[in-house]
């Protein structure tokens, strides 16, 4: 995606290799649930366990290392964090060719993957901070989000294809694959990264887990922002699994269908964050920040009125494509906006305890909203949850407030080509 604005070389070869690894977790989207099934003749609990309990372990896990990872140059952690997912991911295919693949180790892998995603979230949020000055932060959001959605359209039916021809272990090869790659991309990088502050004590403390949650609570800025995100994304992953219940169930809704639902509208997300820029431009910040914010909790509750059909499916990709286009502007100016706001040597506090919490807080409510999907019916649940994502643009900060001040690292200069 070209925009006209040139981040130099360096985001180059990071952009890159987010693209490569978002296009591999894509393509292996669903790759869990479907060996569990099909390889291991999983029931509905376990698959339940692996997504939800996986999910919450992982978070778990990454908790003690936010704190560590801050004192720490970020690159090295991002690189260890994608081989650590790519030996992870492939040691299921090497069980699977020797016969000895089982549930718990499915269970493991989604726990040290989930654990290594937060991390290497939170500490890319901070290695970005280092290399771009604050005014082009939106303008690299933007590219990640553009990047994500179009992994987002691609990815689902090629790896549905694969998994038709060549089976689901097959797509969980090319996502550990694309991590590799992503490494190499990031170690390309080169270049100098400014040293981490110091710690104040050599060991870290019980309290120093908590440092993030800390930051994010005490400021007035972030405190909404990051209970809106929370409650928001929680939301709308439980009204996923219960529409996903009620399309293929109830409905009747053939499984293409069901994907073609949720990727053709993904072009929202494209369109989305090509205008967030310049939307900010033209109207502020802070006010896309809340009527995106906005607009986007109106969306979900429609999807409780989907009926069978091409009048149901046609309803699911309009109020989908509208969730999306709202989301795709939203999440890059939130993405930046938090960058800005939280002191350098606290981002990876910050972004780890934040996506802890979502992790947790999805986890927790899809549990929740499962349970009332039993007692209430599918339709009823989502229904419920919609009106409940009503009230979220409560949460969205009020008053505008100016980014924290801090002085800008030096840009650094582009390696010169050696003379002959």
């Amino acid at each position: 995606m070209r925009d006209g604005h040139r981040l130099g070389r360096r985001f180059g070869w990071l952009w890159g290799a987010y693209g490569t690894s978002a296009l591999g977790t894509w393509l292996a989207f669903g790759a869990f649930p479907l060996i569990a099934v099909q390889v291991l003749h999983a029931g509905p609990a376990e698959v339940a366990a692996l997504s939800s309990a996986g999910a919450a372990a992982g978070a778990a896990v990454a908790v003690p290392l936010g704190p560590w990872v801050e004192f720490r140059r970020k690159r090295p952690v991002l690189i260890g964090m994608d081989l650590l997912r790519f030996t992870a991911l492939l040691t299921i295919p090497a069980a699977f060719a020797f016969g000895v693949l089982s549930f718990v180790q499915l269970l493991l892998v989604s726990v040290v993957v989930t654990a290594a995603d937060i991390i290497f979230r939170a500490a890319s949020g901070a290695y970005l901070k280092t290399l771009l000055p604050a005014g082009d932060l939106l303008v690299a959001n933007a590219r990640f989000e553009a990047t994500s959605w179009t992994a987002t359209i691609i990815g689902p039916p090629l790896g549905g294809a694969a998994i038709g021809l060549l089976g689901p272990v097959a797509t969980v090869t090319a996502d550990a694959a694309s991590y590799l790659l992503s490494a190499l991309g990031i170690r390309a990088i080169g270049g100098h990264e400014p040293p981490p502050e110091r710690r104040e004590a050599t060991r870290m403390r019980a309290g120093d887990l908590l440092d993030g949650w800390r930051y994010v609570l005490a400021d007035p800025a972030l405190r909404p922002l990051f209970l809106n995100t929370a409650l928001f994304n929680g939301l709308v992953m439980a009204i996923d699994a219960l529409l996903a219940v009620l399309m293929l169930g109830e409905l009747g809704f053939a499984p293409w269908q069901y994907g073609l639902a949720f990727a053709a509208p993904a072009i929202g997300g494209l369109l989305g964050s090509r205008l967030a820029r310049p939307l900010v431009t033209r109207f502020g910040r802070h006010r896309v920040l809340v009527v995106t914010g906005a607009l986007r909790a109106l969306w979900p509750v429609g999807l409780a009125f989907t009926g069978p059909g091409t009048g149901g499916l046609l309803l699911v990709m309009g109020v989908e494509l509208g969730l999306i286009l709202c989301c795709g502007v939203f999440n890059p100016v939130h993405a930046a906006y938090r960058l800005e706001r939280t002191a350098t040597g606290r981002v990876t506090r910050v972004l780890s305890a934040w996506t802890v919490t979502t992790r947790v807080s999805t986890a927790l409510l899809t549990a929740v909203w499962g349970v009332l999907g039993g007692l209430l019916g599918p339709r009823t649940a989502i229904g419920l949850a919609g009106v409940l994502l009503l009230a979220t643009p409560l949460l969205l900060p009020r008053r505008a407030a100016a980014p924290l001040t801090e002085p800008e690292p030096e840009p650094e200069r582009e390696p010169e080509p050696d003379h002959a």
